[in-house]
C-alpha cells in the first residue's frame, strides 16, 4: 500500500498495484479522465508559461513526485528506463489528443466548456490536498462528461484533424516538461527523499493548481505564470537540506555515557571478627 500517504496515488494503487504500473497511470491520467484535452480545448497551452504549468502541474506535480519517491523500487538506471518507456506512450498520446482536439472544439460552446476545465483542475485541487473531501466530489472524468453535454452545439461539428502543427508541438512539449520533471525527480531521488516534505509539496501543489483554474477562467491572465510562482515557492518551503544532517545525529551512537547521577558508593569488605580489637576492661 502507498507509502506516500498521497490521496491521488493512494486511491489509484487500490486498482493497478504499485511501481511502474502505477507510474504510467498517474502521468496518463490527464490523457484519460480528459483534462489534458479539455485544457487544449481551453487554451491552456497557448503560452509559454501555460504550457510549464500545464507540464509540471498536470503531468508532473505532487503525485508523480510522490509516486517516484515513495512507490517505485529498484535501482536508479531502472527506474530511469520506467520513466522513459512510459514518457514515450505519454508524449505519443498527448500529440494524438491534441490533432484530436479542434474536432471537439468545433462542437462545442467554448465559453461554457472553460468553465467545467476550470472546474476540473479545482476538483483535483481539492482531491490531491484532502482524501476526505475527495471522497465527496466527482471523478474529473464525470465533470468533463457533464461539461461535454451542457455545451454541446453539434450543428457546427466539422469531422476533421487539426492541420495546425505548432498546437501539436505545444502539446507535446507540455508532456515532454513533465516527463522531464519526472526524470529529474529520478536522478536526484536520495537527496530528494531525505530533504523534501512530501505533504509540505502536496498542499502548495494543490493551492497553485487552483491558480491555474483561476488562469483558465480568465480572472488571471495566461501570460502572468503566478502557478508557476506559487509552485516554486512551495518547492522552497518544502525543501529542507538540513533533515539529513539532524537525522545523522539521530542515528549516531553514543560514545561516552554519561555515569549515573547517583552512583552506588563502593562498600568496604566486613572486617575479620577474629583480627577485631579486644574489648577495653
Amino acid at each position: 500500500m502507498s507509502t506516500s500517504r498521497h490521496p491521488i496515488a493512494l486511491r489509484l494503487e487500490r486498482h493497478v498495484g504499485p511501481g511502474t504500473r502505477l507510474l504510467a497511470i498517474v502521468l496518463g491520467l490527464p490523457l484519460i479522465d480528459g483534462i489534458f484535452p479539455a485544457l487544449v480545448i481551453a487554451g491552456g497551452l497557448d503560452t509559454i508559461p501555460g504550457i510549464i504549468e500545464v507540464g509540471l502541474l498536470v503531468f508532473g506535480g505532487s503525485a508523480t513526485l510522490s509516486v517516484v519517491l515513495a512507490e517505485m523500487d529498484g535501482t536508479r538506471r531502472e527506474i530511469i528506463s520506467s520513466i522513459l518507456l512510459v514518457g514515450t506512450g505519454v508524449v505519443s498520446l498527448a500529440a494524438i489528443e491534441a490533432a484530436i482536439a479542434p474536432m471537439i472544439a468545433s462542437m462545442l460552446v467554448l465559453e461554457t466548456f472553460e468553465r467545467f476545465a476550470a472546474l476540473v483542475i479545482i476538483a483535483i485541487a481539492a482531491k490531491t490536498a484532502s482524501a476526505t473531501i475527495g471522497e465527496y466530489l466527482p471523478s474529473p472524468g464525470i465533470i468533463i462528461g457533464l461539461g461535454l453535454l451542457a455545451s454541446l452545439d453539434p450543428g457546427s461539428f466539422q469531422p476533421v484533424f487539426t492541420t495546425d502543427l505548432m498546437l501539436i508541438a505545444r502539446a507535446t512539449t507540455a508532456a515532454l516538461v513533465g516527463v522531464g520533471f519526472t526524470l529529474c525527480v529520478a536522478l536526484f531521488g536520495p537527496t530528494l527523499r531525505r530533504s523534501v516534505s512530501l505533504e509540505y509539496f502536496r498542499f502548495g501543489s494543490a493551492v497553485a493548481l487552483g491558480v491555474l483554474s483561476l488562469s483558465v477562467l480568465g480572472i488571471i491572465s495566461n501570460k502572468i505564470p503566478l502557478a508557476l510562482a506559487v509552485l516554486a515557492v512551495t518547492a522552497l518551503f518544502s525543501f529542507d537540506p538540513e533533515t539529513e544532517d539532524d537525522e545523522a545525529e539521530l542515528e549516531e551512537p553514543v560514545s561516552n555515557p554519561q555515569p549515573a547521577t547517583n552512583p552506588e558508593p563502593d562498600r568496604e569488605p566486613d572486617a575479620d571478627p577474629t583480627q577485631q580489637d579486644a574489648p577495653w576492661i
